[in-house]
């Protein structure tokens, strides 16, 4: 254990001692951690602070404005002029997400096929 998990570790042990962590807000249900496991390790910590401030990293944005196009590409009629605008901009944030390094199965439901044909189910 680090100098730093030593001192985390202390600094909570009194914390909980003194009382200063009774009726937090969530107490006693599941943490809601983020799968950030995509996230490089050196960019982690980084990543997390710019989160918890509001912030995006570009290719998180990316993936969440191509996530929204492509619920909305859903809902469109294939004729209409806006499913193609819609679907150019889709494209256009695929390639640069790709360009990123960033795998894009997510877009194309290969992955929740593969998990359907390995597990079975719904």
């Amino acid at each position: 254990m680090s100098l730093a998990d030593r001192l985390a570790e202390q600094k909570i042990a009194e914390a909980i001692k003194n009382g200063d962590l009774n009726n937090l807000p969530g107490a006693g249900k599941p943490l809601q951690l983020d799968d950030d496991n995509a996230v490089p390790d050196k960019l982690r910590l980084a990543y997390r602070i710019l989160k918890n401030a509001g912030y995006l990293p570009p290719e998180l944005q990316d993936r969440k404005e191509a996530l929204e196009l492509k619920d909305m590409l859903d809902v469109l009629t294939p004729g209409v002029l806006e499913y193609h605008s819609t679907s150019k901009r889709l494209r256009v944030l695929e390639l640069r997400l790709q360009q990123a390094g960033v795998n894009t199965d997510f877009l194309n439901a290969e992955y929740k096929i593969r998990m359907v044909e390995k597990f079975g189910g719904n």
